[in-house]
């Protein structure tokens, strides 16, 4: 079996176990942050999706959201970047905009992408030749206005990030269609990928787990993805902004100014 089918396979797995999950009774507790919500659904996906990659790559590394795997991705190596439930607080609300995530890395390049988000009944994959979404390909959105443009903003805004979530909408609202936080980074990516949302904006660090296989997808659905200062996007960038391709400039130089980098 290939990384790309493990990706779908696995991701579908994990995915499975979270929707058996999904608003019933479940026991929640929290992690950096009130608000930072983990659940028995997110490790028993985590679990299911690790056993199901180790018995076919045995001697890949495992970059995952939960229990004491390893954070981060490591030069050279190759790895799978997993996140069972990318959008907690969603789930635990019993709101459907959650995703199931697995991306495979081969030495600082993805090969492999699959969001599930089963709750909307949908899937969004991707090898190295195109993406899909559910049985269609994936292609990102034409636009070229940003006055029409949805953009979206992602990644976790806490108490820590101070005033960032409310210098972006400041930013953003005047100047674009009009604006959407879903709380999900993968689902987000997702829509992106699938011309649904034209852009997305972080300026706040992101993890692996909330961003690689959805900046995958973006890119092999034919946009593109970049930090804010328009460089190419790494895991180890500060921001991130995705788009169809049409307004990514514009968008940058708009944010250029209230988050110089």
């Amino acid at each position: 079996m290939d990384r790309q089918t493990m990706a779908v396979e696995a991701a579908r797995a994990g995915a499975a176990l979270a929707a058996d999950l999904f608003r019933t009774s479940l026991d929640v507790e929290t992690k950096a942050s009130a608000t930072d919500y983990v659940t028995e659904a997110d490790t028993g996906a985590q679990r299911r999706i690790v056993d199901r990659i180790t018995e076919t790559f045995p001697d890949d590394a495992i970059v995952a959201e939960e229990n004491d795997r390893r954070k981060r991705l490591r030069t050279g190596e190759t790895a799978w970047v997993i996140d069972p439930i990318d959008g907690t607080t969603n789930y635990v609300r019993g709101i459907p905009f959650w995703a199931t995530s697995v991306a495979a890395v081969e030495d600082g390049e993805t090969v492999a992408a699959a969001n599930c988000l089963p709750a909307v009944d949908a899937e969004y994959r991707a090898g190295t030749d195109g993406a899909a979404h559910d049985d269609e390909p994936a292609t990102v959105s034409d636009a070229t206005s940003l006055e029409t443009s949805i953009v979206a903003p992602t990644l976790r805004y806490g108490r820590e990030c101070g005033d960032a979530y409310g210098r972006l909408l400041d930013t953003l609202s005047p100047a674009v269609g009009d604006v959407r936080r879903l709380g999900s980074a993968q689902t987000t990516l997702s829509l992106v990928a699938g011309g649904q949302v034209d852009a997305v904006v972080g300026v706040v660090p992101s993890r692996p787990w909330d961003t690689v296989a959805g900046v995958h997808l973006v890119r092999q659905a034919g946009g593109t993805v970049t930090d804010l200062a328009g460089d190419t996007w790494t895991p180890a960038s500060d921001g991130l902004v995705a788009s169809g391709g049409g307004v990514h400039d514009d968008l940058l130089d708009l944010l250029g100014p209230r988050f110089p980098r």
